[in-house]
């Protein structure tokens, strides 16, 4: 029976099983839907029993699904690292490099594997992004060459490498009351109707905290599952929130947003490249997060994220900017 699966077959099961949609595993691998369930029915007519069963509108894993798709993912994971560590012996970079990041950094890690495949044409960038939960539990199942976060969790033993400033600030609709004052109280600012993400997440934890520190608690007027979702509350005039400058650049850009200028702000927060303590990383991963480390302390000034800031932010990040300069 083995004798007759094939690496498509299983790659194919492992995407939908994952989704839980033919859908979704379709666009992930660039096929047609219909082509993606005649490979997984074909599959299951080697093992003999369903793999996938529809509950109303939901797609489940058999018992049978389940043993298999564990085993794929296995597989999957072997072949991954074969692949890598056959590179590794070549002396090359080159083969997949697997990340995932929380929804936030969406906004950069794309520039970054843009100017590293530039260098290194053969290595394929996988890339997830997901909320912070979901990268926990991928950090802690080994399931990705590294992750990328911006709060370190306590409880896990982990090796975190800082590569880039993460300067969070308070954004609002470009014709709010406050646009254009300066050195705006605290106190004033959490009046306002705040726009959170989902609780859990590293921003929201970043500024609760800084609020906290000043014996004040902000309120959520509405919770929404991802920065683009804020945005676009923001510009609808429903309130402000604290966001990461580097999601901002188109929006800032088309004065859309503006950012105000509160006491306080930007809190000065670092992202990080996070595996496993003891973890061995390939040639292909280490050369990338020694890329990260070098790009990461210019980014920011090469896209203009600064210049966006009021000239009063831009005085208090310059003294810490020197000596991020001075360690790196």
């Amino acid at each position: 029976m083995i004798n007759h699966w094939t690496l498509q077959q299983l790659r194919l099961f492992e995407a939908v099983a994952r989704h839980r949609s033919y859908t979704r595993a379709a666009e992930e691998l660039c096929l047609t839907q219909p082509a993606v369930h005649i490979q997984v029915r074909r599959l299951e007519e080697i093992v003999g029993l369903p793999l996938i069963e529809r509950v109303g509108k939901k797609l489940l894993l058999t018992r049978a699904g389940e043993e298999v798709y564990a085993a794929t993912v296995a597989v999957m994971g072997q072949l991954r690292a074969l692949t890598g560590e056959i590179a590794d012996m070549k002396g090359k970079v080159a083969g997949p490099l697997k990340m995932a990041v929380v929804t936030s950094a969406k906004f950069f890690m794309p520039h970054f594997l843009g100017l590293f495949v530039q260098d290194y044409p053969d290595v394929a960038p996988q890339l997830t992004v997901t909320n912070r939960a979901r990268v926990l539990e991928r950090l802690a199942e080994n399931q990705d060459d590294f992750v990328v976060m911006g709060q370190i969790p306590n409880d896990m033993d982990l090796t975190v490498r800082p590569f880039m400033d993460n300067l969070l600030v308070v954004v609002a609709h470009p014709d709010h009351r406050l646009a254009g004052t300066a050195d705006i109280p605290l106190e004033e600012i959490v009046r306002e109707r705040f726009l959170l993400r989902e609780v859990g997440s590293g921003t929201r934890m970043s500024a609760a905290q800084m609020f906290s520190e000043h014996g004040l608690t902000v309120e959520p007027y509405m919770e929404l599952g991802s920065s683009e979702a804020i945005k676009q509350a923001i510009m609808a005039g429903l309130g402000v929130s604290v966001l990461a400058l580097s999601s901002l650049e188109l929006e800032l850009e088309a004065q859309r947003l503006v950012i105000l200028d509160v006491a306080g702000f930007p809190l000065h927060r670092t992202w990080y490249a996070v595996h496993l303590q003891g973890k061995h990383l390939g040639l292909t991963a280490s050369v990338f997060l020694d890329f990260l480390v070098k790009e990461g302390a210019h980014l920011g000034i090469r896209k203009g994220w600064v210049a966006e800031l009021h000239p009063s932010h831009r005085a208090r990040i310059a003294p810490r900017r020197a000596r991020k300069t001075r360690d790196l």
